[in-house]
């Protein structure tokens, strides 16, 4: 086991959460809770542990695929930006392209590392799916103001 390899694939997506929660906290209670919502919005307190426990999977995915590890970066700059957008700029609707590149990239990891490592594929699953009603939350609040 290279433990070198495991801290940075650990640490680097938790980092990318990091400077998404910076943009994000700050702008709860002033600009998102007054925002109209779906009847299918999750309440606030579950988006962080939720968020821990993915880049978690996909830190231990990029571990088994390191050899795919310049598209997974490319990648995390498409999630760490998503918050900016959304939430420091507050522009839902450039947040919803960008999530839709980053469900792209998603898809695109899966097969390149399906190649590698099928469990690195198999750990990308939950965010995939996170991701995916993510999309449509962040296009309905786009719609919804």
């Amino acid at each position: 086991m290279n433990y070198k390899r495991l801290i940075i694939s650990l640490v680097l997506p938790q980092l990318a959460g990091l400077v998404g929660s910076f943009f994000t906290v700050s702008t709860i209670s002033t600009w998102y809770d007054f925002l109209q919502k779906p009847s299918f919005n999750p309440p606030s307190w579950v988006f962080g542990p939720a968020w821990v426990l993915l880049y978690f999977l996909m830190g231990i995915a990029l571990y088994l695929a390191w050899e795919k590890r310049f598209l997974f970066f490319v990648h995390l700059f498409f999630n760490a930006i998503w918050s900016i957008i959304f939430f420091g700029l507050q522009q839902p609707g450039w947040a919803f392209v960008n999530i839709i590149i980053i469900w792209l990239f998603i898809i695109f990891l899966m097969i390149k590392f399906w190649k590698v490592n099928r469990w690195s594929t198999y750990l990308l699953i939950p965010y995939f799916l996170w991701v995916s009603f993510a999309s449509v939350l962040n296009f309905s609040i786009w719609y919804l103001n």
